[in-house]
């Protein structure tokens, strides 16, 4: 299993975007998506401390986090990532997208690259992602994409697992 960080941060090119690397002038672009421990970034300044700790957590080997970008423009439209470490093959699969991206397949194209790279670069054997139940877009998403629901939690979330063949 080859776990973060690498020797040169994996940008990944697909055929409308990429998954690359936050760079700091992305930083501005993304305050109103910025998050760190569920909590929101308010300020240019916060974003930007949260981001140096999304860092941290990859020089670390805990996650990676990446940047989707438009090929067509460079611009940033989102995020995404794994989370919460690598332990036991696994990873939890995180994404946010700025809303005038939504319903324009950003963030179904960014999944598919996100899941591939995490069975063929990492070695999980077990994707799962978590969302609340109010986030109909996202459910209908995660199964979309081919997870399964497979636990409602008490905090008003659901979870669901990807379904990678050999190992389900």
């Amino acid at each position: 299993m080859k776990l973060p960080p690498y020797s040169i941060f994996p940008n990944i090119i697909g055929h409308r975007i990429s998954l690359r690397q936050v760079h700091p002038s992305d930083i501005k672009d993304l305050i109103e998506i910025s998050f760190y421990d569920s909590i929101k970034a308010e300020t240019l300044s916060q974003a930007s401390e949260m981001q140096e700790k999304i860092n941290a957590d990859y020089k670390d080997g805990n996650s990676i986090h990446w940047c989707i970008s438009d090929n067509t423009t460079n611009k940033p439209v989102g995020t995404c990532g794994y989370y919460r470490g690598f332990s036991n093959e696994a990873g939890e699969l995180g994404c946010v997208l700025l809303p005038q991206y939504r319903e324009q397949g950003f963030m179904t194209a960014a999944l598919q690259l996100a899941i591939q790279f995490g069975i063929n670069n990492i070695g999980l054997s077990r994707i799962w992602a978590i969302t609340t139940k109010e986030n109909e877009k996202a459910i209908k998403l995660l199964i979309k994409l081919d997870f399964d629901k497979i636990e409602e939690q008490k905090n008003n979330s659901i979870e669901f697992r990807y379904r990678i063949k050999n190992h389900y």
